[in-house]
């Protein structure tokens, strides 16, 4: 499987790295926290690390940890707004549950 952007997202993430001046991309994973346990990371990348698994999505590198690997495979990440917010939002299908305050997620 993979780790993909939709157009949307492929957009914001260019226009931004323009804006920025640099980067390559984004890098997804997760972390430890929250009520359900693990939560999203993301980041925007000059180069990649060495152990990074790189996959690519609309023209932009998405770099993504080993260990982050197993519990986002599969998952797009999509870039929305909802009346006067906006922002990146993930659709894991390995995601099983997510807290109230939508900040975290279990598998």
């Amino acid at each position: 499987m993979a780790v993909t952007l939709t157009d949307a997202a492929a957009r914001h993430v260019g226009r931004y790295l323009t804006k920025r001046g640099k980067g390559i991309g984004v890098r997804l994973g997760v972390k430890t926290t929250g009520c359900s346990g693990l939560a999203y990371k993301l980041e925007y990348v000059d180069a990649p690390e060495p152990e990074d698994v790189v996959f690519e999505s609309h023209g932009i590198k998405v770099m993504i940890d080993p260990k982050s690997l197993a519990y986002i495979d599969g998952t797009e990440l999509d870039f929305v707004r909802e009346g006067l917010n906006e922002g990146f939002k993930f659709h894991n299908p390995n995601e099983r549950d997510r807290c109230g305050c939508g900040e975290s997620f279990r598998i």
